[in-house]
């Protein structure tokens, strides 16, 4: 069976290998050293485990995983992120504290080979959305593009759009699509910032330079870039608490 490590630190990827030898039904087909170089390795092996640390630069291992459609079984390395434990053990997703020990990794493998699907897709997705609701997940958003990784912070994106099953981000500079749900995002960045003003659109409420009545009870909220979105009836009285109308 695959398996690939993505750590940045070279000796604790070192670790995780010595601890695998006595398992030579494993075999490490890749390591890398950031996340972006892990959604290529994910790609190319499709492995059937992945250990994956939390803390990394460029983007962490919650954000490489959203980029990943068809995600792997994974154990989570952490050095101290006591939010992502608490979200790990609600979930039923495995996870190494570093440094990790010989006992607790033996552990580890034996209960992901018992059930093989551990952690399953949604207890990671699960995941996922709890710890998109803290920083730095709150800040940005981390898409990709063909073969490259692109962040973008928060503050560039005007809105998001529902689009079948995905979502489209849309920045000044175009549209980047996402594999997560509009109600992800609902649920996941600040109200006071972002608001669903309609069931395909959450807006960034600094774009909105006016709204203006439509048909019937509905109005349409016209953007900087003097783009027109409609508004429902519930995001209508969204609005106006927020700016206080």
């Amino acid at each position: 069976m695959k398996v690939i490590l993505i750590d940045d630190e070279p000796l604790a990827r070192a670790v995780i290998k010595a601890h695998l030898r006595k398992f030579p039904e494993l075999e490490v087909v890749a390591e890398c050293g950031d996340g972006f170089e892990g959604v290529k390795a994910i790609q190319q092996f499709q492995p059937d485990l992945v250990f994956l640390d939390i803390q990394m630069p460029k983007i962490n291992g919650f954000e490489m995983l959203e980029l990943v459609e068809s995600k792997p079984s994974v154990i989570f390395v952490t050095a101290y992120d006591t939010y992502a434990i608490q979200a790990f053990e609600a979930n039923a997703v495995d996870y190494l504290l570093k440094p990790v020990s010989e006992e607790r990794f033996h552990q580890a493998l034996l209960k992901w080979k018992a059930h093989m699907t551990l952690p399953s897709p949604a207890g990671v997705d699960q995941v996922l959305e709890s710890m998109a609701k803290t920083s730095p997940q709150q800040q940005r958003v981390v898409v990709k593009t063909g073969s490259k990784v692109k962040i973008i912070p928060l503050h560039e994106v005007l809105y998001f759009e529902a689009d079948d099953d995905y979502v489209k981000v849309i920045t000044a500079e175009g549209a980047f699509l996402k594999n997560k749900t509009m109600g992800f995002y609902e649920n996941s960045l600040d109200p006071q910032q972002f608001v669903r003003i309609h069931r395909s659109y959450i807006v960034q409420v600094n774009q909105i330079t006016r709204i203006e009545p439509y048909q019937k009870e509905t109005h349409m909220a016209v953007l900087r870039s003097g783009v027109s979105l409609p508004v429902s009836k519930t995001g209508y009285v969204k609005l106006k608490g927020i700016l206080g109308v």
